[in-house]
């Protein structure tokens, strides 16, 4: 065990210092602005830059990330991403638009958007793309209002959306939120079960959801009978391109038959992805559905981009202005940089990773639904349990080695779950790497994993109370702190 995170006493900025501008800064600004825009306070710390550097490169030494370390976050593919999409996005010719510009003025980045639309659509095999969403969800969220505007240009009322227990939470959240009924399908040796389906498609059935390799990284080979019964009940396909990652280049939503797709491009396309930063979700649709797509579309005639509003049957806007340019900027500089080959080069080795890493680990573990994977694999931690130890307890002693935990606890179908993702951007010394860390730990004494991590910068904290009551701003903070000195 060689690995430590550094560790500071890093107080708030807002914390030891005055607070407000310099006095005679102050006065040349009020003289200068006119009455209705000037204020008491600004609530903003009065620091030196040299202040303020350090505390940023401080908190950054005692953080861990896909720049420093690997991350096998099953689901959400944690991958290193090429710098050199984050510089052309920091350009000055994308940083600096603004949204309200006149479309004479930004004919490069209509440029730029109606191409990646144009490279989805040929990565997605789909006839038309959207790019205002503004993450994997969002996108979840736009089609399943595509699908409820279709059905009812045909004058159809249908109340409800299935999708497979091994789905993305997101997915039948997504669906609720348009106000559809969601219905659970049981699986058969990790993939959908073709008679449960038969059995729950009726005439009220509006779509069905699907992952297409599955949360468990089985590729569903089935895809195309099910095609086949939800479009025979008049219902629509979709496709949750989470997992796009692990067939491009090889096939695609469109081959398989599916109407609309979403694209996660925070996790596929070179966005760093967590955190609570901007993402991309993009949506893809066959023809039949191109005219439900968001307003405005990108258009163009005789040479020149425009944007289109006057669509009739369009869902209308689902995001101001145009979604996460940068986002889209680095997906574009990505596809390129990469081109065709690239792009299943990319698939070819997140599969290949995905494989050697799990039968390195297999035999630690209970591995349920079969044996070869794609992108990812999910492992059941119960053999802990023996050892009244838990999987979470593993994932934190993980830590302790310079490893991210992966994903765990989910999909729920699965007991004491370890979903794992090694990505294509990781080395076979990283893999193997990892792979030795997890034999150490299993046999470690079990005291010594209950009380990990022990070389982090914190240890265990309370992760309901973290995700739960949430203080995100320094207003938050003093309004939290009064009221906790009030209730003393």
């Amino acid at each position: 065990m060689r690995y430590h995170q550094a560790v500071h006493d890093v107080p708030l900025m807002f914390e030891g210092c005055e607070s407000g501008p310099d006095d005679d800064l102050e006065d040349e600004v009020r003289a200068a602005l006119p009455e209705y825009l000037l204020r008491t306070s600004l609530m903003l710390p009065d620091l030196a830059e040299r202040e303020v550097v350090k505390h940023f490169v401080n908190l950054s030494q005692m953080n861990f990330g896909v720049d420093n370390g690997f991350y096998p976050l099953g689901s959400c593919t944690m991958k290193y991403n090429p710098k050199i999409c984050d510089e052309v996005s920091a350009w000055d010719t994308v940083s600096n638009l603004h949204p309200l510009q006149d479309v004479s003025t930004v004919q490069g980045a209509l440029q730029v958007m109606a191409e990646l639309e144009d490279m989805l659509c040929e990565i997605g095999g789909v006839d038309a793309v959207t790019l205002q969403p503004a993450a994997g969800a969002h996108g979840e969220f736009t089609g399943m209002h595509i699908v409820r505007a279709y059905h009812e240009s045909r004058a159809e009322v249908r109340k409800e959306v299935i999708l497979p227990e091994t789905a993305h939470g997101t997915n039948p959240a997504s669906a609720a939120m348009v106000g559809y009924d969601v219905l659970d399908l049981p699986s058969k040796d990790g993939c959908v079960e073709i008679e449960a389906l038969k059995a729950a498609v009726s005439d009220d059935t509006a779509a069905f959801m699907l992952t297409n390799p599955n949360t468990l990284g089985l590729f569903e080979r089935d895809v195309e009978e099910i095609a086949k019964i939800i479009h025979e009940a008049g219902a629509l396909l979709y496709y949750d391109g989470a997992n796009l990652n692990a067939i491009m280049g090889k096939t695609s939503p469109g081959k398989m038959d599916f109407d609309i797709v979403h694209f996660n491009l925070h996790k596929t396309f070179a966005t760093p992805h967590g955190g609570g930063g901007p993402g991309a979700g993009p949506v893809g649709v066959k023809k039949l559905l191109e005219e439900f797509l968001p307003v405005p579309r990108i258009v163009r005639g005789d040479g020149v981009y425009s944007l289109d509003h006057d669509r009739p049957r369009s869902i209308g806007k689902v995001k101001s202005f145009f979604g996460n340019f940068a986002v889209l900027v680095r997906a574009h500089a990505y596809i390129v940089m990469k081109g065709g080959k690239g792009l299943e080069r990319v698939s070819e080795e997140a599969v290949l990773n995905s494989n050697y890493l799990k039968e390195q680990l297999k035999d630690l573990f209970d591995m349920p639904y079969g044996d070869l994977r794609k992108h990812e694999f999910v492992l059941s931690g119960s053999v802990l349990k023996k050892r009244g130890v838990r999987t979470m307890d593993f994932a934190k002693r993980l830590l302790d080695y310079g490893f991210h935990a992966p994903t765990v606890y989910f999909p729920l179908i699965i007991d004491e779950a370890l979903m794992i993702e090694p990505t294509e951007s990781e080395t076979k010394d990283t893999l193997d790497a990892f792979a030795e860390a997890c034999r150490r730990i299993m046999s470690e004494d079990p005291e010594l994993l209950r009380s990990a991590p022990h070389s982090a910068a914190r240890s265990r904290i309370d992760e309901v109370k973290a995700a739960r009551d949430m203080v995100l701003s320094w207003r938050g903070y003093l309004k939290k702190s009064d009221a906790t000195i009030s209730r003393a």
